[in-house]
């Protein structure tokens, strides 16, 4: 991979756009359930939630964005991940969710 300083400001941007990852929960309409995930592009990411075209979350249509982080690169996404999916950070998940309703 090559380095940042290797290449010109303008392309240091693009490359850090494209390796930038966000951190997302997703909450079910009707139930209870919350999804947790990162991409590198949530747009995309939400469609193929709402169109059914991810297994796991199929069954549970449709969703609303209930919180997403951008972080630096996937190393840290996978940190933040794992925080949210843990049961301290479900608990917070559900709570950011009820108070939206």
């Amino acid at each position: 991979m090559a380095e940042l300083v290797d290449l010109s400001a303008d392309r240091q941007a693009r490359f850090k756009l494209l390796t930038m990852i966000t951190v997302y929960a997703i909450s079910n309409l009707k139930t209870n359930y919350i999804y947790v995930g990162m991409t590198s592009n949530l747009k995309e990411r939400i469609n193929r939630h709402n169109s059914g075209r991810e297994r796991t979350t199929k069954p549970y249509l449709p969703f609303e964005l209930i919180f997403s982080e951008v972080c630096n690169d996937r190393k840290e996404g996978r940190i933040k991940e794992k925080y949210w999916k843990s049961g301290i950070g479900k608990e917070k998940l559900k709570a950011l969710r009820d108070s939206t309703k």
